[in-house]
C-alpha cells in the first residue's frame, strides 16, 4: 500500500513534466475557444450601431435631402413652366442676371457633392471588357463598313506618310 501511494502521488510530478513536452490538449482546446468568444465579442462590437441622439438622427435627415430636393425641384420647375409660363419666363430672365462665376462656385458645389457620392459607391469596381465582345464588335463595325462602302481605317492609315513612317521604324 505505501508503493502505491507513492506512485500514486508522482502523477502530478509526471502530469507536469509530460505538459513540458507535449501540451495539454483539453487545456489547449479550452484555450482556443476563449480566444474564438473573445475574436467575435470584437467583432461584435465593432458592427453594434451606436445610440443616436436627436441632433444624430436630424443631421443624417439633413444628409439625405440634397438629392431629392434636387430632383423634385427640376420636376418641379417643368410643373412650374406648364401652369404658368410668364411667371417661369420671368424667373428665368431673373436667373439670366446671376454672374456667371456664381454658376461655376454652384456647379464645383453640386460636382464636389454628387461626385464624392458616385466615387465612394463605384470605387473599386473594376470594369472589364471580355476580349471575345471586343472581336465582336470589331467584326461589326468591319461588317458595317462593308456594307456601307466606308474604307477600313487600316488602309487609311497605310496611305498616311507619317504612320507609314513610323511603321517602318518599330520595325
Amino acid at each position: 500500500m505505501g508503493l502505491a501511494a507513492g506512485l500514486l502521488g508522482l502523477i502530478p510530478s509526471l502530469n507536469r513534466t509530460a505538459e513540458v513536452f507535449v501540451a495539454n490538449k483539453t487545456a489547449a482546446a479550452a484555450q482556443e475557444h476563449a480566444e474564438q468568444l473573445a475574436s467575435l465579442s470584437q467583432l461584435g462590437a465593432e458592427y453594434q450601431q451606436p445610440v443616436l441622439t436627436w441632433f444624430d438622427s436630424v443631421i443624417n435627415a439633413l444628409n439625405r435631402l440634397p438629392r431629392p430636393a434636387l430632383a423634385l425641384g427640376t420636376l418641379g420647375l417643368f410643373a412650374f413652366a406648364m401652369v404658368d409660363p410668364v411667371a417661369f419666363g420671368i424667373r428665368m430672365q431673373g436667373l439670366a442676371l446671376v454672374p456667371e462665376p456664381l454658376w461655376w462656385l454652384l456647379g464645383a458645389i453640386v460636382s464636389f457633392y454628387f461626385g464624392a457620392r458616385e466615387l465612394h459607391h463605384f470605387r473599386g469596381r473594376g470594369v472589364a471588357v471580355p476580349v471575345g465582345q471586343v472581336a465582336q464588335v470589331v467584326k461589326s463595325m468591319s461588317d458595317l463598313r462593308e456594307a456601307h462602302g466606308t474604307p477600313a481605317p487600316a488602309a487609311a492609315a497605310s496611305e498616311n506618310p507619317a504612320i507609314v513612317e513610323w511603321q517602318a521604324r518599330a520595325t
